[in-house]
């Protein structure tokens, strides 16, 4: 399985949702928000991000989230567990942790499931980690708290690999309106958001509304 494999609408020709759920999320406070995000329009995969809960309670959380991203048409990623993953029946996992992990990662689950990859720091650590055989390499940190616009390095970083790699990038943009349309200026394949979900004003159905037609206005160029 690919990331764009779990696409509603193969036909999109531009940058697709990649949503980030709040940290270490309570499932029964946190569906509500999601499945409203999730009808608001097309969301290529969701993250459940748990960067501090343990294997067990992080499986439980995964258990609960997948079934309504899976039905919804998006893929179920979970963040750095791989078992968790596998047994809450999650369509892939998100590393950041080291080239050895990702190496592991890439052996036992592709290429049934997708295996992502982030948390570097230099060009040629993007490039060791492409050759795994990853799905896609993520520019920005999780861990820190969201800005209005993406980090400066997450968009030179995304804009410099979307032009010349094949594997695909995705570019986590800020938390408003306008930091996504920066992400998506970068040619990324997927532009990540947190906050500027689950946070708007208007409900999670609006955000994704008003983000999808922000990518609407960036298509890929068509290959010569």
């Amino acid at each position: 399985m690919t990331l764009s494999a779990a696409s509603t609408d193969t036909a999109l020709n531009r940058p697709r949702l990649f949503l980030v759920t709040p940290p270490d999320p309570v499932p029964a406070d946190f569906l509500g928000p999601l499945e409203q995000a999730l009808g608001g329009g097309d969301v290529a995969c969701v993250l459940i991000y748990c960067p501090t809960s343990e294997s067990r309670a992080l499986q439980a959380t995964a258990e609960a989230l997948v079934p309504s991203i899976q039905a919804a048409g998006a893929a179920a990623l979970v963040y750095r567990d791989t078992q968790a993953a596998g047994r809450s029946g999650a369509d892939g996992v998100h590393v950041d942790t080291s080239l050895e992990d990702i190496k592991l990662a890439v052996e036992s689950l592709r290429p049934t499931r997708i295996v992502g990859a982030g948390g570097t720091k230099l060009k040629h650590e993007d490039m060791e980690i492409a050759e795994t055989g990853v799905d896609y390499l993520f520019y920005g940190r999780l861990d820190l708290d969201e800005r209005p616009e993406p980090h400066p390095k997450t968009i030179e970083r995304a804009a410099w690999w979307a032009e010349l790699f094949q594997t695909p990038c995705v570019a986590l943009a800020g938390n408003t309106a306008d930091s996504i349309e920066a992400a998506a200026a970068t040619g990324a394949d997927f532009v990540a958001i947190k906050d500027a979900v689950w946070q708007h004003p208007d409900g999670p159905a609006a955000a994704v509304r008003a983000a999808n037609a922000i990518l609407e206005r960036h298509p890929f160029e068509e290959a010569s």
